[in-house]
């Protein structure tokens, strides 16, 4: 779990090991997360590719978890929104794929 301030390097591990391989540098990070919560963050993958990732910052891991479900303070008004999270990042079909543009 990730505990004290957040930062661009901690977040890129994170990122890591949920299996999509990104350096720190590719963070878009103003300042390092010091609060607890889900937290939406810029991934930069290529010049003009970039993804938002939901940083869940918790205490322990059923702290997380109960976040993750929505239990967390704040949670609700953001589920409106659109957005990347790291389960959708790894739901694109590989099977069925068509020829790309050119």
């Amino acid at each position: 779990g990730l505990y004290g301030s957040v930062s661009p390097r901690d977040i890129a591990q994170a990122v890591t090991e949920s299996g999509l391989s990104i350096d720190r540098q590719q963070v878009v990070l103003a300042q390092p997360i010091k609060t607890l919560g889900l937290h939406r963050v810029r991934v930069v993958l290529h010049p003009e590719v970039s993804i938002e990732v939901t940083v869940n910052v918790a205490r322990s891991q059923e702290e997380a978890e109960r976040q993750a479900r929505g239990q967390a303070v704040g949670a609700e008004a953001e589920a409106e929104e659109p957005g990347f999270d790291m389960a959708a990042l790894f739901e694109q079909p590989e099977a069925g794929q068509g020829p790309g543009p050119g």
